[in-house]
Protein backbone atom coordinates (compact mmCIF):
# COMPACT_ATOMS: atom_id res chain seq x y z
CA UNK A 1 0.00 0.00 0.00
CA UNK A 2 1.32 3.19 -0.85
CA UNK A 3 0.97 6.21 1.61
CA UNK A 4 1.81 8.28 -1.76
CA UNK A 5 -1.54 7.17 -3.17
CA UNK A 6 -2.27 10.78 -4.21
CA UNK A 7 0.71 10.87 -6.46
CA UNK A 8 0.18 7.42 -7.49
CA UNK A 9 -2.99 8.17 -8.44
CA UNK A 10 -3.25 11.81 -9.05
CA UNK A 11 -4.99 14.96 -6.98
CA UNK A 12 -7.88 13.02 -7.16
CA UNK A 13 -10.18 15.47 -6.73
CA UNK A 14 -9.56 19.47 -5.94
CA UNK A 15 -10.22 20.55 -2.34
CA UNK A 16 -12.38 23.49 -3.27
CA UNK A 17 -14.59 21.56 -5.45
CA UNK A 18 -15.21 18.90 -2.84
CA UNK A 19 -15.88 21.66 -0.23
CA UNK A 20 -19.17 22.57 -2.21
CA UNK A 21 -20.79 18.80 -2.16
CA UNK A 22 -23.40 18.26 -0.01
CA UNK A 23 -23.67 15.47 2.26
CA UNK A 24 -26.42 13.40 0.05
CA UNK A 25 -27.13 9.94 -1.19
CA UNK A 26 -29.24 9.08 -3.64
CA UNK A 27 -29.49 5.63 -3.02
CA UNK A 28 -29.44 2.01 -4.65
CA UNK A 29 -31.62 2.55 -7.78
CA UNK A 30 -29.93 4.50 -10.73
CA UNK A 31 -31.77 6.39 -13.19
CA UNK A 32 -32.02 4.92 -16.66
CA UNK A 33 -29.38 5.10 -19.35
CA UNK A 34 -29.71 5.21 -22.87
CA UNK A 35 -28.19 1.92 -23.55
CA UNK A 36 -30.77 0.29 -21.18
CA UNK A 37 -27.92 -0.45 -18.64
CA UNK A 38 -28.76 1.59 -15.06
CA UNK A 39 -27.05 4.46 -14.35
CA UNK A 40 -24.71 4.51 -11.24
CA UNK A 41 -26.92 5.86 -8.33
CA UNK A 42 -25.93 9.82 -7.79
CA UNK A 43 -23.81 10.51 -4.97
CA UNK A 44 -22.17 13.22 -3.38
CA UNK A 45 -19.88 12.24 -0.71
CA UNK A 46 -18.37 13.81 2.68
CA UNK A 47 -16.07 16.53 2.76
CA UNK A 48 -12.31 16.38 3.75
CA UNK A 49 -11.38 18.36 7.15
CA UNK A 50 -8.03 19.48 5.59
CA UNK A 51 -7.24 22.50 4.13
CA UNK A 52 -5.86 22.35 0.66
CA UNK A 53 -2.50 23.30 1.71
CA UNK A 54 -2.38 20.20 3.80
CA UNK A 55 -2.42 22.03 7.01
CA UNK A 56 -4.51 20.36 9.46
CA UNK A 57 -6.81 22.60 11.54
CA UNK A 58 -7.02 19.76 14.21
CA UNK A 59 -5.41 19.42 17.73
CA UNK A 60 -2.01 17.91 17.21
CA UNK A 61 -2.91 14.98 20.06
CA UNK A 62 -5.42 12.14 20.14
CA UNK A 63 -8.68 13.08 22.20
CA UNK A 64 -8.98 10.69 25.47
CA UNK A 65 -11.09 8.25 24.80
CA UNK A 66 -12.54 9.09 21.05
CA UNK A 67 -15.28 7.54 19.31
CA UNK A 68 -13.42 4.42 17.43
CA UNK A 69 -15.14 2.87 13.56
CA UNK A 70 -12.85 0.65 11.97
CA UNK A 71 -14.45 -1.00 8.56
CA UNK A 72 -12.90 -4.45 7.21
CA UNK A 73 -13.32 -5.60 3.87
CA UNK A 74 -12.68 -9.16 2.33
CA UNK A 75 -9.55 -10.15 0.61
CA UNK A 76 -9.14 -6.85 -0.55
CA UNK A 77 -5.42 -6.31 -1.81
CA UNK A 78 -3.27 -3.41 -1.27
CA UNK A 79 -3.36 -2.24 -5.07
CA UNK A 80 -7.31 -2.37 -4.63
CA UNK A 81 -7.41 0.88 -2.84
CA UNK A 82 -7.18 2.13 -6.74
CA UNK A 83 -10.72 1.74 -7.40
CA UNK A 84 -11.58 3.37 -3.83
CA UNK A 85 -11.60 7.08 -4.63
CA UNK A 86 -13.38 8.14 -1.16
CA UNK A 87 -11.21 5.82 0.55
CA UNK A 88 -7.98 7.66 -0.84
CA UNK A 89 -9.58 11.16 -0.87
CA UNK A 90 -11.26 11.36 2.74
CA UNK A 91 -9.02 8.70 4.74
CA UNK A 92 -5.64 8.27 2.47
CA UNK A 93 -5.07 12.01 1.63
CA UNK A 94 -5.97 13.34 4.85
CA UNK A 95 -5.09 10.66 7.65
CA UNK A 96 -2.37 8.48 8.07
CA UNK A 97 -1.06 5.38 5.42
CA UNK A 98 0.48 2.81 7.08
CA UNK A 99 3.44 1.60 4.51
CA UNK A 100 3.79 -1.73 6.02
CA UNK A 101 0.55 -3.25 7.35
CA UNK A 102 0.01 -6.88 7.53
CA UNK A 103 -2.45 -9.85 8.25
CA UNK A 104 -0.14 -12.68 9.91
CA UNK A 105 -2.57 -15.79 8.92
CA UNK A 106 -4.21 -14.51 5.11
CA UNK A 107 -7.35 -16.35 5.78
CA UNK A 108 -10.42 -15.24 6.62
CA UNK A 109 -11.58 -16.65 9.70
CA UNK A 110 -8.33 -16.76 11.67
CA UNK A 111 -7.44 -13.72 10.59
CA UNK A 112 -10.79 -12.40 12.13
CA UNK A 113 -10.59 -14.11 15.43
CA UNK A 114 -6.70 -13.17 15.45
CA UNK A 115 -8.54 -9.21 15.54
CA UNK A 116 -10.88 -9.92 17.98
CA UNK A 117 -9.05 -11.64 20.40
CA UNK A 118 -5.64 -9.88 20.24
CA UNK A 119 -4.04 -13.24 19.51
CA UNK A 120 -1.90 -14.80 16.62
CA UNK A 121 -3.92 -18.22 15.60
CA UNK A 122 -1.52 -20.52 17.10
CA UNK A 123 -2.87 -19.28 20.48
CA UNK A 124 -6.82 -18.85 19.69
CA UNK A 125 -6.71 -22.17 17.87
CA UNK A 126 -9.14 -20.70 14.95
CA UNK A 127 -6.89 -22.74 12.04
CA UNK A 128 -9.24 -22.93 9.35
CA UNK A 129 -12.59 -21.81 7.81
CA UNK A 130 -14.37 -25.08 8.04
CA UNK A 131 -15.29 -27.83 10.37
CA UNK A 132 -13.85 -28.65 12.56
CA UNK A 133 -12.49 -24.99 13.11
CA UNK A 134 -14.40 -22.13 11.20
CA UNK A 135 -16.71 -20.57 14.42
CA UNK A 136 -17.64 -23.41 16.24
CA UNK A 137 -14.07 -23.21 17.05
CA UNK A 138 -14.55 -19.51 18.25
CA UNK A 139 -14.72 -18.93 22.05
CA UNK A 140 -16.34 -15.45 22.24
CA UNK A 141 -16.87 -15.39 25.32
CA UNK A 142 -14.23 -12.43 25.56
CA UNK A 143 -13.61 -10.28 23.16
CA UNK A 144 -12.54 -6.84 22.01
CA UNK A 145 -16.14 -5.95 22.45
CA UNK A 146 -16.05 -7.16 25.93
CA UNK A 147 -13.31 -5.18 26.91
CA UNK A 148 -14.49 -2.11 24.99
CA UNK A 149 -17.86 -2.19 26.91
CA UNK A 150 -16.53 -3.01 29.76
CA UNK A 151 -14.40 0.60 29.54
CA UNK A 152 -17.61 2.43 29.08
CA UNK A 153 -17.68 2.41 25.46
CA UNK A 154 -21.21 1.58 23.30
CA UNK A 155 -20.31 -1.37 21.02
CA UNK A 156 -21.78 -2.41 17.34
CA UNK A 157 -21.00 -4.55 15.06
CA UNK A 158 -22.29 -4.88 11.55
CA UNK A 159 -21.94 -7.75 8.44
CA UNK A 160 -19.42 -10.38 8.16
CA UNK A 161 -18.57 -12.12 11.08
CA UNK A 162 -16.75 -15.39 11.11
CA UNK A 163 -17.25 -18.06 8.50
CA UNK A 164 -20.12 -20.32 9.59
CA UNK A 165 -21.68 -17.97 12.12
CA UNK A 166 -25.48 -19.42 11.72
CA UNK A 167 -24.40 -22.56 10.49
CA UNK A 168 -22.26 -23.73 13.37
CA UNK A 169 -23.04 -24.14 17.09
CA UNK A 170 -21.73 -21.69 19.37
CA UNK A 171 -18.38 -22.55 21.13
CA UNK A 172 -19.70 -20.70 24.74
CA UNK A 173 -23.18 -22.05 24.87
CA UNK A 174 -23.33 -25.01 22.54
CA UNK A 175 -26.56 -23.29 20.92
CA UNK A 176 -27.31 -23.07 17.56
CA UNK A 177 -25.86 -19.32 16.70
CA UNK A 178 -28.15 -18.10 14.02
CA UNK A 179 -29.59 -15.99 16.71
CA UNK A 180 -26.92 -15.62 19.30
CA UNK A 181 -24.94 -12.58 20.12
CA UNK A 182 -22.25 -12.54 21.27
CA UNK A 183 -20.84 -11.07 24.46
CA UNK A 184 -20.26 -6.95 24.61
CA UNK A 185 -22.07 -5.93 21.73
CA UNK A 186 -25.07 -3.88 22.71
CA UNK A 187 -25.88 -3.07 18.72
CA UNK A 188 -25.35 -6.61 16.55
CA UNK A 189 -26.66 -6.67 12.86
CA UNK A 190 -24.27 -9.71 11.47
CA UNK A 191 -24.77 -11.75 8.52
CA UNK A 192 -25.72 -14.59 8.86
CA UNK A 193 -25.30 -18.34 7.25
CA UNK A 194 -28.28 -20.10 8.06
CA UNK A 195 -28.15 -24.16 8.51
CA UNK A 196 -29.44 -26.23 5.62
CA UNK A 197 -32.85 -27.07 7.40
CA UNK A 198 -33.39 -23.56 8.22
CA UNK A 199 -36.58 -21.49 7.17
CA UNK A 200 -33.97 -18.54 6.40
CA UNK A 201 -33.32 -17.61 2.52
CA UNK A 202 -30.08 -16.46 1.63
CA UNK A 203 -26.40 -15.94 2.96
CA UNK A 204 -23.70 -14.51 4.16
CA UNK A 205 -22.04 -15.19 0.75
CA UNK A 206 -24.91 -13.89 -1.07
CA UNK A 207 -24.68 -10.34 -2.56
CA UNK A 208 -28.60 -10.09 -3.06
CA UNK A 209 -30.02 -12.10 -0.50
CA UNK A 210 -28.52 -11.83 2.69
CA UNK A 211 -29.63 -12.44 6.36
CA UNK A 212 -28.81 -10.53 9.25
CA UNK A 213 -28.60 -11.52 13.08
CA UNK A 214 -30.04 -8.21 14.22
CA UNK A 215 -29.77 -7.97 18.13
CA UNK A 216 -31.41 -11.96 18.62
CA UNK A 217 -33.92 -11.54 15.58
CA UNK A 218 -33.74 -12.89 12.04
CA UNK A 219 -33.73 -9.92 9.28
CA UNK A 220 -34.03 -11.25 6.04
CA UNK A 221 -35.90 -8.59 3.89
CA UNK A 222 -32.90 -7.78 2.06
CA UNK A 223 -33.69 -10.22 -0.95
CA UNK A 224 -32.73 -8.33 -4.30
CA UNK A 225 -30.66 -5.60 -2.36
CA UNK A 226 -27.35 -5.47 -3.02
CA UNK A 227 -25.25 -6.53 0.37
CA UNK A 228 -22.91 -3.60 0.57
CA UNK A 229 -25.76 -1.52 0.52
CA UNK A 230 -27.54 -2.56 3.14
CA UNK A 231 -24.03 -2.42 5.34
CA UNK A 232 -24.07 1.04 4.43
CA UNK A 233 -27.45 1.26 5.40
CA UNK A 234 -27.37 -0.67 8.51
CA UNK A 235 -23.59 1.91 9.43
CA UNK A 236 -25.18 5.23 9.23
CA UNK A 237 -28.41 4.06 10.93
CA UNK A 238 -26.15 3.01 13.78
CA UNK A 239 -23.89 6.37 14.08
CA UNK A 240 -27.19 8.15 14.43
CA UNK A 241 -28.49 5.77 17.19
CA UNK A 242 -25.03 6.39 18.99
CA UNK A 243 -24.24 9.68 18.11
CA UNK A 244 -27.71 10.45 20.34
CA UNK A 245 -25.89 9.52 23.74
CA UNK A 246 -23.26 11.15 25.18
CA UNK A 247 -21.34 7.98 25.68
CA UNK A 248 -18.25 6.94 23.44
CA UNK A 249 -18.36 4.40 20.81
CA UNK A 250 -16.84 1.26 19.18
CA UNK A 251 -18.49 0.79 15.61
CA UNK A 252 -17.08 -2.60 13.88
CA UNK A 253 -18.32 -3.13 10.43
CA UNK A 254 -17.96 -5.76 8.33
CA UNK A 255 -17.96 -5.65 4.02
CA UNK A 256 -17.86 -9.02 2.18
CA UNK A 257 -16.41 -7.26 -0.56
CA UNK A 258 -14.54 -8.28 -2.98
CA UNK A 259 -14.72 -11.78 -1.45
CA UNK A 260 -16.74 -14.06 -4.19
CA UNK A 261 -19.96 -15.00 -3.78
CA UNK A 262 -23.28 -15.43 -5.41
CA UNK A 263 -25.22 -14.57 -7.44
CA UNK A 264 -22.84 -15.81 -10.58
CA UNK A 265 -23.31 -13.23 -13.63
CA UNK A 266 -23.85 -14.94 -17.08
CA UNK A 267 -20.53 -14.04 -18.44
CA UNK A 268 -18.73 -15.25 -15.71
CA UNK A 269 -16.22 -17.94 -16.35
CA UNK A 270 -16.98 -21.59 -14.90
CA UNK A 271 -14.55 -24.03 -15.64
CA UNK A 272 -11.04 -22.54 -16.12
CA UNK A 273 -7.98 -24.37 -17.45
CA UNK A 274 -4.16 -23.65 -16.81
CA UNK A 275 -2.20 -24.11 -19.94
CA UNK A 276 -1.53 -27.58 -19.22
CA UNK A 277 -5.51 -28.30 -19.08
CA UNK A 278 -5.76 -28.52 -15.45
CA UNK A 279 -8.21 -26.76 -13.80
CA UNK A 280 -7.65 -23.36 -11.78
CA UNK A 281 -9.55 -21.75 -9.04
CA UNK A 282 -10.59 -18.26 -10.58
CA UNK A 283 -13.69 -16.65 -8.02
CA UNK A 284 -15.87 -13.44 -8.14
CA UNK A 285 -18.05 -11.19 -6.39
CA UNK A 286 -21.37 -10.57 -7.30
CA UNK A 287 -21.80 -7.02 -8.53
CA UNK A 288 -25.33 -4.75 -9.62
CA UNK A 289 -25.68 -3.83 -12.91
CA UNK A 290 -24.96 -0.12 -12.83
CA UNK A 291 -21.31 -0.91 -11.80
CA UNK A 292 -20.36 -3.56 -14.67
CA UNK A 293 -17.61 -2.52 -17.21
CA UNK A 294 -16.72 0.75 -14.92
CA UNK A 295 -12.79 -0.21 -15.00
CA UNK A 296 -12.88 -2.33 -18.06
CA UNK A 297 -10.96 0.09 -19.61
CA UNK A 298 -8.44 0.61 -16.98
CA UNK A 299 -7.77 -2.72 -16.27
CA UNK A 300 -6.73 -4.81 -18.66
CA UNK A 301 -5.11 -7.55 -17.25
CA UNK A 302 -5.25 -8.97 -13.56
CA UNK A 303 -3.67 -7.30 -10.63
CA UNK A 304 -0.60 -10.23 -10.56
CA UNK A 305 -0.30 -10.26 -14.12
CA UNK A 306 3.10 -7.58 -15.32
CA UNK A 307 1.98 -4.52 -17.03
CA UNK A 308 4.03 -6.86 -20.06
CA UNK A 309 0.54 -8.97 -20.08
CA UNK A 310 2.62 -11.99 -19.17
CA UNK A 311 3.30 -13.67 -15.53
CA UNK A 312 6.30 -12.22 -13.21
CA UNK A 313 7.53 -15.58 -12.80
CA UNK A 314 7.85 -18.65 -14.97
CA UNK A 315 10.53 -20.40 -13.57
CA UNK A 316 9.64 -21.73 -9.75
CA UNK A 317 13.19 -24.12 -9.70
CA UNK A 318 14.02 -22.24 -6.49
CA UNK A 319 10.96 -22.33 -4.84
CA UNK A 320 9.90 -25.13 -2.07
CA UNK A 321 8.81 -28.58 -3.30
CA UNK A 322 5.09 -27.83 -1.86
CA UNK A 323 5.34 -24.46 -4.14
CA UNK A 324 6.22 -26.06 -7.52
CA UNK A 325 3.31 -29.03 -7.05
CA UNK A 326 1.01 -26.18 -6.67
CA UNK A 327 2.43 -24.36 -10.05
CA UNK A 328 0.06 -23.88 -12.92
CA UNK A 329 1.44 -21.88 -16.18
CA UNK A 330 -1.54 -18.91 -17.06
CA UNK A 331 -1.96 -19.78 -20.69
CA UNK A 332 -4.66 -17.38 -22.11
CA UNK A 333 -7.41 -18.91 -20.83
CA UNK A 334 -6.14 -18.11 -17.37
CA UNK A 335 -5.14 -14.97 -18.03
CA UNK A 336 -8.60 -13.72 -19.24
CA UNK A 337 -10.44 -14.92 -15.88
CA UNK A 338 -8.00 -13.73 -14.00
CA UNK A 339 -8.81 -10.35 -15.72
CA UNK A 340 -12.23 -10.61 -15.65
CA UNK A 341 -12.09 -11.71 -11.47
CA UNK A 342 -10.18 -8.23 -11.39
CA UNK A 343 -12.36 -6.12 -12.87
CA UNK A 344 -15.29 -7.73 -10.87
CA UNK A 345 -13.17 -7.52 -7.52
CA UNK A 346 -12.70 -3.57 -8.61
CA UNK A 347 -16.88 -2.78 -8.84
CA UNK A 348 -17.30 -4.63 -4.85
CA UNK A 349 -14.76 -2.55 -3.91
CA UNK A 350 -16.03 0.72 -5.56
CA UNK A 351 -19.30 0.04 -4.14
CA UNK A 352 -18.12 -0.73 -1.12
CA UNK A 353 -16.18 2.59 -1.15
CA UNK A 354 -19.21 4.97 -1.71
CA UNK A 355 -21.43 3.12 1.07
CA UNK A 356 -17.82 3.62 3.26
CA UNK A 357 -18.38 7.55 2.34
CA UNK A 358 -22.33 7.90 3.63
CA UNK A 359 -20.66 6.35 6.85
CA UNK A 360 -18.05 9.07 7.01
CA UNK A 361 -20.85 11.58 5.75
CA UNK A 362 -23.50 10.63 8.55
CA UNK A 363 -20.16 11.24 11.35
CA UNK A 364 -19.73 14.54 10.12
CA UNK A 365 -23.22 15.63 9.89
CA UNK A 366 -24.03 14.44 13.50
CA UNK A 367 -20.42 16.33 14.73
CA UNK A 368 -18.75 12.50 15.92
CA UNK A 369 -16.65 13.15 13.25
CA UNK A 370 -14.50 15.37 15.38
CA UNK A 371 -14.00 12.88 18.08
CA UNK A 372 -13.85 9.58 16.11
CA UNK A 373 -10.78 7.95 14.78
CA UNK A 374 -11.65 6.01 11.64
CA UNK A 375 -9.63 3.09 10.34
CA UNK A 376 -10.08 0.96 7.38
CA UNK A 377 -7.93 -2.87 6.64
CA UNK A 378 -9.01 -5.62 5.43
CA UNK A 379 -8.76 -9.43 6.85
CA UNK A 380 -6.39 -10.47 4.40
CA UNK A 381 -4.85 -9.90 0.63
CA UNK A 382 -4.99 -11.86 -2.04
CA UNK A 383 -2.75 -13.39 -4.98
CA UNK A 384 -3.92 -13.20 -8.58
CA UNK A 385 -1.65 -14.52 -11.10
CA UNK A 386 1.48 -14.16 -8.87
CA UNK A 387 3.60 -17.61 -8.61
CA UNK A 388 1.84 -19.58 -10.78
CA UNK A 389 -0.67 -19.81 -7.85
CA UNK A 390 -3.68 -18.70 -9.28
CA UNK A 391 -6.32 -16.71 -7.15
CA UNK A 392 -5.54 -17.58 -3.84
CA UNK A 393 -4.55 -16.44 0.06
CA UNK A 394 -3.12 -18.58 3.25
CA UNK A 395 0.55 -18.29 1.77
CA UNK A 396 3.37 -16.12 3.06
CA UNK A 397 3.55 -13.91 -0.25
CA UNK A 398 3.42 -9.84 0.10
CA UNK A 399 0.03 -9.42 -1.91
CA UNK A 400 -1.26 -12.41 0.45
CA UNK A 401 0.18 -11.11 3.46
CA UNK A 402 -0.49 -7.47 2.72
CA UNK A 403 -3.43 -5.31 4.15
CA UNK A 404 -4.32 -1.78 3.50
CA UNK A 405 -4.14 0.06 6.48
CA UNK A 406 -5.29 3.93 6.59
CA UNK A 407 -6.56 5.90 10.05
CA UNK A 408 -7.85 9.35 10.05
CA UNK A 409 -8.64 11.10 13.50
CA UNK A 410 -8.50 14.41 15.44
CA UNK A 411 -4.82 15.34 15.07
CA UNK A 412 -4.29 13.23 12.20
CA UNK A 413 -6.51 15.15 8.84
CA UNK A 414 -3.66 15.95 7.31
CA UNK A 415 -1.93 12.71 4.24
CA UNK A 416 1.15 11.03 6.51
CA UNK A 417 3.01 7.90 5.99
CA UNK A 418 4.23 5.26 9.03
CA UNK A 419 6.41 2.49 8.25
CA UNK A 420 6.66 1.03 11.26
CA UNK A 421 4.81 -2.74 11.10
CA UNK A 422 1.20 -2.78 12.19
CA UNK A 423 -0.98 -6.23 12.05
CA UNK A 424 -3.90 -7.38 12.77
CA UNK A 425 -3.20 -8.21 16.54
CA UNK A 426 -1.13 -4.92 16.41
CA UNK A 427 -4.91 -3.37 15.18
CA UNK A 428 -6.57 -4.62 18.35
CA UNK A 429 -3.80 -3.55 20.82
CA UNK A 430 -4.02 0.27 19.19
CA UNK A 431 -7.63 0.28 19.33
CA UNK A 432 -7.84 -0.88 23.21
CA UNK A 433 -5.50 1.50 24.35
CA UNK A 434 -7.02 4.09 22.35
CA UNK A 435 -10.37 3.18 24.55
CA UNK A 436 -8.05 2.82 27.48
CA UNK A 437 -9.90 -0.82 27.67
CA UNK A 438 -8.14 -3.92 29.19
CA UNK A 439 -6.83 -6.52 26.99
CA UNK A 440 -9.61 -9.45 26.69
CA UNK A 441 -6.51 -12.00 26.73
CA UNK A 442 -2.72 -12.23 26.87
CA UNK A 443 -1.95 -9.42 23.90
CA UNK A 444 0.45 -10.55 20.99
CA UNK A 445 0.39 -7.48 19.56
CA UNK A 446 1.93 -4.04 20.21
CA UNK A 447 -0.25 -0.65 20.45
CA UNK A 448 0.90 1.69 17.32
CA UNK A 449 -0.45 4.81 19.08
CA UNK A 450 2.41 6.34 19.70
CA UNK A 451 3.71 5.32 15.89
CA UNK A 452 0.56 7.24 14.97
CA UNK A 453 0.97 10.34 17.02
CA UNK A 454 4.47 10.38 17.35
CA UNK A 455 6.05 8.86 13.99
CA UNK A 456 8.35 5.78 13.33
CA UNK A 457 9.91 4.09 16.25
CA UNK A 458 11.57 1.58 13.36
CA UNK A 459 10.96 -1.99 13.05
CA UNK A 460 13.00 -3.78 15.39
CA UNK A 461 10.61 -6.41 16.39
CA UNK A 462 9.02 -10.05 13.94
CA UNK A 463 5.90 -10.09 12.24
CA UNK A 464 5.27 -13.79 12.35
CA UNK A 465 3.49 -14.94 10.05
CA UNK A 466 2.05 -18.70 9.81
CA UNK A 467 -0.41 -21.16 7.75
CA UNK A 468 -2.16 -24.48 7.61
CA UNK A 469 -2.31 -27.04 5.07
CA UNK A 470 0.19 -25.32 2.60
CA UNK A 471 2.83 -28.26 3.00
CA UNK A 472 3.03 -32.13 3.84
CA UNK A 473 5.60 -34.13 5.73
CA UNK A 474 7.15 -34.71 9.39
CA UNK A 475 9.04 -32.19 11.06
CA UNK A 476 9.96 -32.22 15.28
CA UNK A 477 10.09 -28.63 15.18
CA UNK A 478 5.90 -28.13 14.14
CA UNK A 479 3.96 -29.18 16.96
CA UNK A 480 0.55 -28.71 15.79
CA UNK A 481 -1.47 -28.00 13.07
CA UNK A 482 0.70 -25.21 11.02
CA UNK A 483 2.69 -26.37 8.04
CA UNK A 484 4.55 -22.97 7.73
CA UNK A 485 5.68 -20.42 10.28
CA UNK A 486 8.07 -17.34 8.98
CA UNK A 487 9.12 -14.12 10.29
CA UNK A 488 8.79 -10.75 8.21
CA UNK A 489 11.18 -7.73 9.23
CA UNK A 490 11.82 -4.65 7.49
CA UNK A 491 14.05 -6.10 4.41
CA UNK A 492 13.37 -9.64 4.68
CA UNK A 493 10.48 -12.52 4.28
CA UNK A 494 11.50 -15.91 5.75
CA UNK A 495 9.51 -18.89 5.89
CA UNK A 496 9.94 -21.88 6.68
CA UNK A 497 7.92 -25.31 5.67
CA UNK A 498 6.78 -28.69 7.45
CA UNK A 499 9.34 -31.10 6.01
CA UNK A 500 12.63 -28.63 6.08
CA UNK A 501 12.11 -26.20 3.47
CA UNK A 502 12.71 -21.97 3.48
CA UNK A 503 12.15 -19.59 1.11
CA UNK A 504 13.99 -16.24 1.92
CA UNK A 505 13.74 -13.12 -0.09
CA UNK A 506 15.07 -9.96 -0.05
CA UNK A 507 12.59 -7.59 -0.56
CA UNK A 508 14.51 -4.58 -0.76
CA UNK A 509 16.18 -6.07 -3.96
CA UNK A 510 13.21 -8.17 -5.18
CA UNK A 511 9.52 -6.90 -4.43
CA UNK A 512 8.34 -9.33 -6.65
CA UNK A 513 9.83 -12.58 -4.59
CA UNK A 514 11.40 -13.86 -7.95
CA UNK A 515 14.57 -15.72 -6.55
CA UNK A 516 14.80 -17.71 -2.93
CA UNK A 517 18.28 -16.68 -1.41
CA UNK A 518 17.66 -19.07 1.45
CA UNK A 519 20.68 -21.17 0.58
CA UNK A 520 22.33 -18.07 -0.53
CA UNK A 521 26.28 -17.84 0.64
CA UNK A 522 25.69 -14.28 0.18
CA UNK A 523 22.73 -14.33 2.91
CA UNK A 524 23.99 -17.15 5.41
CA UNK A 525 24.68 -14.23 8.06
CA UNK A 526 20.88 -13.12 7.59
CA UNK A 527 19.53 -16.76 7.08
CA UNK A 528 21.41 -17.93 10.94
CA UNK A 529 20.08 -14.85 12.57
CA UNK A 530 16.79 -15.34 11.69
CA UNK A 531 16.80 -19.36 12.31
CA UNK A 532 18.67 -18.30 15.76
CA UNK A 533 14.79 -16.20 15.81
CA UNK A 534 12.43 -18.76 14.75
CA UNK A 535 12.17 -21.08 17.62
CA UNK A 536 12.25 -17.96 19.98
CA UNK A 537 8.86 -16.53 18.19
CA UNK A 538 7.13 -19.60 16.48
CA UNK A 539 4.83 -20.43 19.82
CA UNK A 540 5.09 -16.89 20.92
CA UNK A 541 2.83 -15.81 23.76
CA UNK A 542 1.96 -12.05 24.56
CA UNK A 543 5.61 -10.33 25.12
CA UNK A 544 7.22 -13.08 23.81
CA UNK A 545 5.73 -11.99 20.59
CA UNK A 546 7.84 -8.60 20.22
CA UNK A 547 11.46 -9.52 20.97
CA UNK A 548 13.99 -7.68 20.05
CA UNK A 549 15.27 -8.33 16.94
CA UNK A 550 19.47 -8.67 15.84
CA UNK A 551 20.74 -5.57 14.34
CA UNK A 552 21.39 -7.57 10.80
CA UNK A 553 17.25 -7.76 11.07
CA UNK A 554 16.16 -4.29 12.52
CA UNK A 555 15.73 -1.04 11.06
CA UNK A 556 15.69 2.22 12.50
CA UNK A 557 12.60 4.67 10.69
CA UNK A 558 15.04 6.00 7.98
CA UNK A 559 16.42 2.92 6.57
CA UNK A 560 12.82 1.35 7.11
CA UNK A 561 11.53 3.85 4.98
CA UNK A 562 14.28 3.53 2.22
CA UNK A 563 13.65 -0.27 2.64
CA UNK A 564 9.58 -0.01 1.84
CA UNK A 565 10.16 2.43 -0.91
CA UNK A 566 12.20 0.35 -2.36
CA UNK A 567 10.14 -2.20 -2.27
CA UNK A 568 6.88 -0.38 -3.36
CA UNK A 569 8.93 0.99 -6.22
CA UNK A 570 9.84 -2.26 -7.77
CA UNK A 571 6.41 -3.59 -7.21
CA UNK A 572 4.51 -0.70 -8.66
CA UNK A 573 7.17 -1.35 -11.75
CA UNK A 574 5.93 -4.79 -11.96
CA UNK A 575 2.44 -3.96 -11.51
CA UNK A 576 0.92 -1.04 -10.67
CA UNK A 577 -2.27 0.22 -12.02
Amino acid sequence: MRASVGRAWGAAVAIGVVACLALVLIAHAGRSHPSGKPAEPEFSGPVPTAVATGTSTQPTTLPKRPNVVLVMSDDMRTDDLAFAPNLRKLIAQHGVTFENSFSPFPLCCPARASFMTGQYAHNHHVWWHDPPYGYGAFDDSRTIATSMHDAGYRTGFIGKYLNRYGLARSKVTDEPSARYVPNGWDDWRAAVEPPGDSDIHGNTYDYMDTPFNVNGEIDNRYRGVYQSDVIGDFSVDMAKRFARRQQPFFMYVNYVAPHHGVPNAPDEPDVVHDEDGHELSVVTPAVPDWVKGKFDKRITRASGIAKTGEPVETDVSDKPKALQQRYQPEGEEAKDALLYATRRRAEAVYVMDRNIARLVAELQRSGEWENTVFAFTSDNGMLIGEHGLGMTKVRAHEPSLRVPMLVTGPGLRTAQKRYDPITTVDLTATILDLGGAKAPHLADGTSRVKTLVDGDQGWTTPVVTEAVFTARGRDPLFTDLRTTIGIRTSRYSYTRYRGGDAELYDLAKDAREDTNVADDPAYAAVRKALDDLWPRVKDCKGRQCVPRMAPELSAAPPQNARDTDAYWTAFEAAYGW
